[in-house]
């Protein structure tokens, strides 16, 4: 008998709150992250995008560790976790860390690449620090991360390796990913708008989210969710751009959908990509019709954090399931007219409504698709 796999745990370190319970108030409340920036070290011109205060940061870090070791987004990772990780882990808990860039502000000018930018010596350190037994596995694929350690963190349980497991998701605002976005000509000089009309690009923002993940249905409580099915495929169609017709998306979704034994109509609410580029979300829209859930209320949490990279899958997870438990769809902020070529749902007001089953999808760079189904317990 497969075995049954919950998520029991949450937390989210953001602009908008170093909780999940404020980030939850600031959504409702229609307050965003993406503030207007001018800062030399990533641009000569002003920029939207959103960014955790460092004083705040400090500040709350200082409260659960005097080491002065750690760069900013270990930082970010351990205030994460902490709240979450109850007791000591053993040697069937597993640790995934998801990232698409890491450390990579600690290679600033160097001239040799310092052990801190390696992905296994990050995660190394962070599993460290809260004494976890088992090797770090460490899971980087593009936008992707956040959703995709969640799926693989449940097939590790399920296939019987581990009994539990502990996500972490994170990447910073850099200048590196910022230099790199302004090369796409992606980025909107303006706080972005997916889905919508006058869309002309993504903001860029950072966070962490953290959840526990386990198979024991006694740590289970209402309002829980249960992983019920997960597909990934590669469309391999580009290295920055989306299929046109979605099918690296379709297919993971297919391939959720048929392990999860609900059908799409039974759906209630899909926590979408929505980066507000245009390629992104016209792709997605496709996608969603092609599996005929053009009805089913959809939104991007990109309004309120910007793109968070590898931490947007799992940050927007929290979010979902607080949107489940809670019984209430979250506005898909900067929305204001449908800019898509099929019709799509989008949530344009916070309103109730109830939730048992959602989806959560991410596509990304390289043609990489993922999509996981929670149930409400």
């Amino acid at each position: 008998m497969q075995r049954e796999i919950f998520i029991t745990e949450t937390n989210i370190i953001t602009p908008l709150g170093f909780d999940v319970a404020t980030n939850i108030q600031n959504i409702e409340n229609k307050i965003s992250g993406i503030q207007l920036h001018h800062d030399k070290k990533f641009s000569e011109n002003r920029f939207f995008g959103a960014m955790i205060n460092d004083e705040e940061l400090d500040a709350a870090f200082g409260k659960i560790s005097s080491f002065s070791e750690f760069a900013r987004l270990e930082k970010m990772m351990i205030l994460a976790l902490h709240q979450i990780v109850k007791t000591v882990p053993d040697q069937k808990t597993a640790f995934l860390l998801s990232t698409t860039k890491g450390n990579i502000t600690e290679l600033g000018n160097k001239s040799e690449v310092p052990e801190s930018a390696y992905l296994q010596n990050l995660a190394k350190k962070i599993a460290g620090f809260f004494n976890f037994k088992t090797e770090p596995i460490v899971i980087s694929n593009a936008c992707v991360s956040g959703i995709l350690a969640v799926a693989t963190a449940k097939r590790l349980i399920e296939a019987n390796l581990y009994d539990d497991a502990y996500v972490i998701a994170g990447d910073e605002f850099s200048e590196f990913v910022f230099s790199g976005f302004s090369s796409f000509q992606a980025l909107s000089d303006k706080p972005c708008k997916p889905y919508d009309a006058n869309r002309n690009g993504l903001n860029l923002g950072e966070a962490t989210a953290a959840v526990y993940i386990t198979s024991d249905k006694n740590l289970a409580k209402k309002g829980d969710v249960k992983i019920i099915g997960d597909g990934a495929i590669n469309d391999a169609n580009h290295i920055s751009g989306p299929s046109r017709t979605g099918e690296g998306l379709v297919r993971s979704m297919e391939s959720a959908f048929k392990e999860s034994g609900i059908q799409a109509s039974q759906i209630d609410y899909i926590s979408a990509h929505g980066t507000a580029t245009v390629y992104n979300d016209e792709m997605e829209a496709i996608a969603f019709n092609r599996m005929g859930m053009k009805d089913v209320p959809l939104n991007s949490m990109k309004g309120f954090y910007g793109h968070t990279l590898g931490a947007s899958g799992l940050l927007e997870t929290v979010i979902g399931i607080e949107s489940a438990r809670k019984n209430r769809l979250f506005v898909s902020l900067g929305f204001d007219e449908i800019g898509v070529s099929e019709s799509v749902n989008i949530i344009a007001e916070n309103r109730d409504s109830d939730i048992k089953y959602f989806l959560k999808t991410a596509s990304g760079f390289g043609g990489c698709n993922t999509a996981v189904i929670f149930e409400k317990i």
